[in-house]
């Protein structure tokens, strides 16, 4: 600004001069008008480059407003960046070893407290910690199934609200010894254990037949073996024993009951063997007018096999009081 003005005053003090200068002549006042024009026009060109010169540097006004205005706002939204990343990381529980319940080790992945999965899981293997035990939940059901390389159903384990259901070809349960308790597949159902319980009040109920060697009630407890509406059939290629050591031993039908032996005999070898209701049969006449009255009888057996009592005699009487076998 200085130069400016000194170059201001150098002009007027220039042109002070041009004005009192006064030509002598025609010729040397028109050169003069020509060098008067010459450094007009000089000086206008160096009047011109100086103002060129001079420029101003930077952003003013409304511009330089809103460029503040923008790097505020820039700061203001890094900072609400910075503090809702921090809160998160507080409240995930962000830490080198992972994230909330959920953390790496060396042996792989560990999950403290209840933890729920939206999506398929995929593990390897899946246990508690020792001493603490391992809950599956879910408020439908539970299901394990094993597949091929074909992604075909091997085995499959269900578990909800309608039951537990387990689909495979072989089923079997182990104590911890290694003692094979139970074993079921499409042949048949294997009992390891010592003794078969059934709690239920109507006992157990088979549809087909029963092999067995040893059918044997708890100390102390009846054994009952029944068919309601059916026959009930015992049979044994060598034989059928039926013992009751500190009890007695009932057979109850409603119409026949049958001892048969095709080969051999049937023993009955006790103290006193009684034989309930058996029909007692009439003499004749003759027979009776000639005889007394007596209360000893005579067990007799019709053709058929019927029993029948008569009244005992000198001799037999079971041909006189055969009207039974009629």
């Amino acid at each position: 600004m200085i130069s400016s003005a000194a170059a201001r005053s150098d002009r007027s003090a220039a042109s002070s001069q041009v004005i009192r200068e006064s030509p002598p002549d025609a010729e040397s006042a028109h050169s003069h008008a020509e060098m008067t024009q010459e450094q007009c026009s000089h000086r206008n060109n160096v009047q011109s480059s100086e103002q060129a010169q001079v420029y101003k540097v930077g952003i003013y006004g409304w511009r330089k407003r809103c460029l503040y205005f923008f790097v505020l706002l820039m700061m203001i939204l890094i900072l609400v960046n910075l503090g809702l990343t921090i809160w998160i990381l507080k409240v995930m529980n962000f830490t080198i070893d992972g994230m909330g319940n959920l953390r790496i080790t060396a042996e792989g992945l560990k999950l403290e407290g209840d933890s729920e999965f939206l999506q398929p899981l995929y593990a390897k293997e899946i246990q508690s910690k020792p001493g603490r035990p391992l809950y599956l939940q879910s408020s439908r059901n539970v299901s394990v199934n094993i597949v091929n390389s074909n992604n075909q159903l091997l085995t499959q384990l269900v578990t909800g609200s309608s039951g537990f259901k387990a689909q495979g070809k072989m089923f079997e349960v182990k104590s911890t010894s290694g003692k094979l308790l139970f074993s079921a597949d499409e042949q048949e159902v294997v009992v390891g254990a010592e003794r078969l319980r059934v709690m239920g009040a109507q006992g157990a109920v088979f549809s087909k037949s029963v092999e067995t060697p040893h059918v044997r009630a708890e100390p102390f407890k009846e054994l009952r073996l029944e068919s309601p509406t059916r026959s009930l059939l015992m049979e044994a290629p060598k034989g059928i024993q039926i013992l009751a050591e500190a009890g007695d031993i009932q057979a109850i039908c409603r119409n026949e009951l049958r001892l048969e032996s095709k080969d051999g005999e049937i023993s009955l070898d006790a103290r006193r063997i009684r034989l309930m209701r058996l029909p007692e049969g009439k003499a004749s006449a003759g027979a009776s007018a000639s005889g007394t009255r007596q209360t000893v009888y005579e067990v007799c057996v019709c053709p058929n096999g019927r029993l029948f009592l008569s009244q005992a005699g000198t001799g037999s009487t079971c041909q006189i009081s055969n009207n039974v076998c009629l």
